[in-house]
């Protein structure tokens, strides 16, 4: 059919998100684009955008498929808080483990990079990592954790969650990583057990007479 295009854009999209989150923003060229979704530039420009305007397309495609998982994860923190924030950090340790994938986190890199970014995209990386901490302070929230040590333990395991890409991204075994998130989520029940806020509908204890 004439004017059809000859290509799937969802590939197209999912390739560049590669080539992004492998080399990083500044050291991915249009040529490095063209030859891993094979489309040639003009193509790449007319049908895709510029080079910014494709990062963002791709770093809104990453966080939303990991953002989803994420949700999920954390979906049952109300009832099993730990249970969920493990659940969390086996989004994260399994995409470390996919062979088919860079290692790293294409939100963790680009934030690194922000010096050669330009401000929209240095915001919008800015904004996906805020999306983290908010995400894990709702749920933590949900397990009833106190406002001021909810917002602070998900400041502290979002801290936790970007480390194991970086370094994983520098080396780090899965297993060393696995102990790593023991320990955070040892800290976490240990927290939970000393400063959960009580249930809604829960009776007040009485002061001793």
């Amino acid at each position: 059919m004439a004017g059809k295009k000859q290509f799937d854009v969802d590939t197209a999209l999912d390739a560049a998100m590669v080539q992004f989150w492998r080399a990083g923003y500044a050291d991915t060229s249009v040529d490095d684009l063209s030859r891993a979704t094979g489309l040639n530039r003009s193509s790449i420009y007319s049908s895709l955008g510029s080079k910014d305007a494709l990062f963002l397309r791709c770093l809104e495609r990453y966080t939303a498929r990991y953002g989803a998982k994420y949700d999920a994860a954390l979906s049952r923190a109300a009832d099993e808080p730990v249970a969920a924030v493990r659940a969390f950090f086996d989004v994260t340790l399994d995409r470390i483990a996919d062979p088919a994938l860079p290692d790293g986190c294409l939100v963790a890199q680009t934030v690194m990079a922000t010096p050669v970014l330009s401000a929209s995209v240095a915001a919008r990386a800015r904004e996906s990592i805020g999306l983290q901490h908010t995400r894990l302070r709702t749920a933590l929230g949900a397990g009833r954790l106190h406002d001021d040590m909810a917002d602070s333990f998900a400041a502290h395991l979002s801290a936790v969650n970007q480390s194991l890409a970086v370094m994983s991204r520098a080396g780090t075994g899965t297993d060393r990583l696995r102990a790593i998130v023991d320990v955070t989520l040892d800290a976490l029940a240990h927290t939970l057990d000393t400063d959960r806020r009580p249930a809604p509908g829960t009776p007040m204890p009485q002061e001793p007479a």
